[in-house]
């Protein structure tokens, strides 16, 4: 009889009746019995375990920093490891029987001091924020109703205005596409601060307006995309193919921001509340952080603002900030109107100037409403024109209100620069000569260079401007080192505006804008230039501490010519002549000789202020509309015609300087589409990501022309307007990622650059250009010209496509 077969040992030891020793006792000492703690079976899901290996990751990134206890770095590690362990089993403990055996005590099931522990991160947006109505009509917003609370809330949360009422202006503006609505929820949001937290307006007024200082002050966040994306994967836990993922679809750094909030359960610690002072004042330390360590600390700076934020929403707009592209639909101007309107109803507590009462203003007439609103806004538009400085303009309102003497204390000074006059497009002569019958009128080359503002002081003191305001004294120490030479004897301070362009010093000619380009925009050394410049000078605005804009433009043209001091290929003024409606073939011939030395056109700029009319001469006001030309038909050249009128009545043409307007006084007549019947017949090889409302298409597309000779397509420009929504969303569906027609690199394309995605060529497509000029950047036609550069279409626009 067989014996049975032997049963195999488990090696569970736990369950053996015979407690036997393991290896790992024969190297220890004797162990105490621990009480056995009842077993907790915390609820976990694959969020909140990522949230916590991200919360143990970003501790231990902190311990590591803090090198004043770099011996402890290991110990705070382990705390931090079970005091999240703990905290996440405490959640569940409640629903435990409690063990009245164990010697458990309250401080082991603690978070320990000084570590971080997760936090749910719903309901931590500012309820009294929402609440608000900032969209109603002025009118009827019942400020009363929100002083008192807001006062309260605040002052439990230190007191300053909160960005969470910032970001609910911000909502709001968004989701309208009514101008109406959106200067409505401007004026009541300012409204509060005025009343409420005054000292947060100024921060709140650049904040709104995409800016943290004005352009010539050269203060710039110096951020790039991988700095933000970098805060934006450490503190919502995302890789890089989530980040990538979230903007492919939404194109929009802020939408990234939104939904990774949003998909955000937990948070290291619950967020302090934003400050509308804070937040600008952390934007400001990060334009101003230099030298070493200061990528760094600009890093954390913006980490800090993103953990901070309370609801999607607030991730949204603090990242649309840090780019600068809020995407409310609120421009400068919205901006003024909504201060001019505000300081209308509103003012702040101890101040002497009079505001009218909301239920005086309810009383007023539709026309006595928009009289009242049209003044006060042309008093703060026109004291920001000439002196464009918020941290100027705000404190002025809130100590005098809208009030003519802001534009004597917000008025025009020297190295603060003046936004420019701009010029009026015309279709062509023809249209030109139409609108300016019976004026005097000055036509001028229109130079292809660089705009620029020469201020000059008592001491000598130089600044230089560009059109945008951008200091750009350290591009030109060329010009600086001039103003001595031009200014005449009885000239002491002066502010003049002219075209900056490259020119060859030998013979005087003009060099194309992109010879320009390529001279260092910062700290370039006199004796380092190698692209000589000239200033071509069209206007005075400022002369020995007297404003000259309200002056006509013949009186300020000859002070100009009489004062300063012309030095050839240097400083002179730009190429003129004066003409009126009759000298039409004379305007015509000028115009051709400007286009035949590169210019880009000609300005035509009214000289008086008055009209030739039958004989007689009419003085012109800004308050009086202008009657219907009536003087004689004149008989034009064959070559120009003029255009019919379409109204009887026309606005006064004054030639006066008005800063930051584009009027008919002056115009502008260019190259372009209306005058060139040249097209190019070019083919789409590439395309980008959109930005923006563009996110789901291809903008912009690369195109490019065959080379007959060896087959290659080269890129000739980037095309961004023209298209219809429509044709952008034919344009995605046929290029569309993963289809045939999206290809990888081809060899038969010759451009430097990366787009995202590269077309199958199979399409024509005849496009209209202003220009075309020598470029670096595009190879098409390289060596034909240049030997070093390629051709590059100007402002293309589509005509016409041919798919194939």
């Amino acid at each position: 009889m067989s014996s049975p077969a032997k049963k195999r040992k488990q090696n569970d030891v736990d369950n053996s009746p015979h407690k036997t020793r393991s290896i790992v006792s024969f190297f220890k000492g004797p162990s105490v019995q621990k009480p056995k703690l009842p077993e907790l079976q915390p609820e976990t899901t694959e969020q909140t375990l990522s949230d916590e290996a991200l919360a143990r990751k970003i501790q231990a990134e902190w311990n590591q920093e803090d090198t004043s206890q770099s011996a402890a770095t290991a110990a705070a590690s382990n705390e931090s490891t079970s005091a999240d362990l703990e905290q996440s089993t405490s959640t569940s403990a409640s629903a435990i029987p409690t063990n009245t055996t164990s010697t458990t005590t309250a401080s082991s099931i603690l978070p320990k001091k000084n570590t971080l522990s997760l936090q749910s991160s719903a309901g931590t947006e500012d309820s009294m924020s929402l609440m608000i109505p900032l969209d109603q009509n002025p009118q009827v917003f019942d400020m009363s109703k929100y002083v008192s609370e807001l006062q309260a809330h605040w002052a439990g949360e230190g007191g300053d205005a909160s960005y969470a009422l910032l970001t609910r202006a911000f909502v709001l503006a968004n989701a309208t596409t009514s101008r109406t609505k959106t200067v409505d929820t401007l004026v009541n949001f300012l409204r509060i601060l005025i009343e409420v937290d005054p000292s947060s307006l100024l921060p709140a007024v650049w904040l709104a307006t995409n800016s943290i200082s004005p352009p010539f002050d050269e203060l710039e966040l110096g951020l790039g995309g991988s700095s933000i994306s970098k805060a934006l994967k450490k503190i919502y836990g995302l890789d890089n193919q989530g980040l990538k993922t979230l903007y492919d679809k939404h194109g929009d750094a802020g939408d990234v921001a939104f939904e990774a909030k949003k998909r955000q359960a937990f948070t290291l610690v619950k967020p302090k509340p934003l400050k509308i002072k804070g937040v600008y004042q952390s934007l400001l330390k990060i334009a101003t952080s230099k030298g070493s360590g200061s990528q760094e600390m600009k890093q954390r700076l913006v980490e800090k603002l993103l953990q901070d934020t309370r609801g999607a929403e607030e991730s949204r707009y603090i990242v649309r900030t840090l780019v600068q592209n809020l995407r409310i639909g609120a421009v400068k101007t919205t901006m003024l109107i909504a201060l001019a309107r505000a300081f209308l109803y509103s003012k702040p507590s101890g101040a002497s100037f009079e505001v009218r009462s909301q239920q005086e203003i309810a009383r007023l007439k539709k026309d006595e409403l928009v009289e009242m609103y049209g003044n006060a806004e042309e008093i703060v538009k026109a004291s920001y024109a000439r002196h464009p400085n918020y941290n100027d303009l705000v404190p002025c309102l809130l100590e005098i209100g809208v009030t003519e003497e802001l534009l004597i204390r917000c008025g025009l000074a020297l190295h603060i620069p003046l936004r420019p006059m701009l010029g009026s497009i015309t279709r062509d002569l023809s249209d030109m000569l139409t609108k300016l019958q019976g004026r005097d009128f000055s036509c001028e080359y229109k130079y292809d260079g660089q705009r620029a503002q020469v201020h000059c002081d008592e001491k000598g003191k130089v600044s230089i401007f560009s059109r945008h305001l951008e200091l750009m004294t350290k591009k030109y120490p060329d010009l600086v080192s001039l103003v001595p030479q031009i200014r005449g004897e009885s000239v002491s301070s002066f502010i003049l505006e002219g075209e900056v362009v490259a020119v060859d010093q030998a013979t005087g000619d003009l060099q194309p804008f992109q010879t320009l380009t390529n001279r260092a925009k910062k700290n370039v050394e006199l004796g380092a230039i190698t692209v000589n410049v000239c200033l071509f000078s069209f206007d005075l605005m400022y002369l020995n501490g007297e404003p000259l804009l309200d002056r006509p433009f013949r009186e300020r043209r000859e002070l100009l010519r009489s004062l300063f001091v012309e030095i050839p290929n240097r400083f002179t003024w730009v190429k003129s002549i004066d003409a009126t409606s009759a000298n039409s073939e004379t305007v015509l011939e000028f115009f051709k000789s400007a286009t035949d030395v590169k210019c880009e056109g000609i300005m035509v700029k009214v000289l008086d202020n008055t009209i030739k009319n039958n004989g007689a001469v009419q003085e012109l006001s800004s308050d009086n509309g202008l009657p219907g030309a009536t003087t004689q038909p004149i008989e034009p050249a064959e070559t120009i015609k003029p255009a019919k009128e379409k109204s009887t009545r026309r606005k006064a043409l004054l030639s006066t300087y008005e800063p930051d307007k584009r009027l008919e006084s002056w115009l502008k007549v260019k190259k372009d589409y209306s005058t060139s019947s040249e097209t190019l017949d070019l083919i789409p090889v590439a395309g980008w990501h959109g930005q923006g409302r563009k996110a789901k298409w291809w903008s912009p597309i690369l195109l490019a022309v065959r080379n007959p000779e060896s087959g290659v397509l080269e890129a000739v420009t980037k095309c961004m307007s023209g298209f219809t929504d429509k044709f952008y969303l034919a344009n995605k569906e046929k290029y569309a990622e993963g289809s045939p027609n999206v290809i990888s690199r081809p060899s038969w394309v010759q451009y430097n650059g990366e787009p995202d995605v590269w077309f199958e060529p199979q399409e024509v497509w005849e496009m209209a250009f202003a220009d075309i000029t020598l470029s670096p950047t595009y190879p098409a036609a390289i060596g034909l010209v240049s030997e070093e550069r390629g051709s590059q279409s100007q402002v293309p626009q589509i005509f016409e496509s041919s798919r194939g």
